[in-house]
């Protein structure tokens, strides 16, 4: 048998960055979904919309759990093991708080949807095609000055849904009587301010790849 002992030891390069890829595409459609999801004005177009996005959800978890399979079975990785494991897990993370803000508008019968919860969701998408941005520029890290942009602009993103969710929780203490309605509304701005945070924190890995990687 003529084995080549060395292909083990080669960094599984295309495997990874197509992981990569494939997260941040998912985490973007998610987000997509979710805009459409909280400006729709049709009540049978957003049932499917839940759908659409916990299948999404899904798809998230099996490109995580592919990667971290291929963590176990590649001896040389393009990066620190720690810093791809934190990367894709900080990207789910994004999906699953998107999923997590559209159970709740499901579950608590949300019908109207507030500027605030529609602009966090643009927010969140704005982060998601940052994101793709700086994780196209990884593999080969020629474009530095363009993965910096981009993370720069996704810590702006998240400082400015911060300010939209302190606004839109004043206001709601201000304005709303209905102290159950006020337990909801908080849940939902917080999970959506939320996903900006984790778009932050997979900022902040590739960030610390670049360090790394310098």
């Amino acid at each position: 048998m003529n084995l080549n002992i060395f292909h083990f030891f080669q960094p599984k390069d295309k495997i990874f960055f197509l992981l990569f890829q494939k997260a941040t595409a998912n985490a973007n459609t998610t987000a997509k979904t979710l805009v459409e999801l909280v400006t729709t004005s049709s009540v049978e177009r957003r049932k499917e919309l839940f759908r659409e996005i916990e299948r999404l959800e899904h798809v998230g978890d099996d490109i995580t759990h592919e990667t971290y399979n291929q963590l176990s079975i590649n001896f040389i990785t393009p990066f620190d093991r720690d810093d791809i494991h934190s990367l894709v897990s900080s990207i789910d993370d994004v999906v699953d708080y998107i999923h997590g803000a559209s159970k709740r508008i499901e579950l608590y019968k949300v019908e109207t949807m507030t500027p605030a919860i529609i602009r966090l969701a643009e927010l969140i998408l704005k982060s998601t095609e940052e994101l793709q941005i700086a994780v196209s520029e990884l593999r080969n890290l020629k474009n530095v000055s363009k993965i910096k942009e981009s993370t720069v602009r996704i810590n702006s993103i998240e400082n400015h849904a911060d300010d939209i969710f302190d606004m839109a929780i004043a206001k709601l203490f201000e304005e709303e009587k209905n102290a159950v309605e006020v337990i909801k509304m908080k849940d939902v701005l917080f999970v959506l301010e939320t996903a900006t945070d984790k778009c932050e924190e997979a900022a902040n890995v590739i960030n610390t790849i670049l360090i790394k990687n310098a």
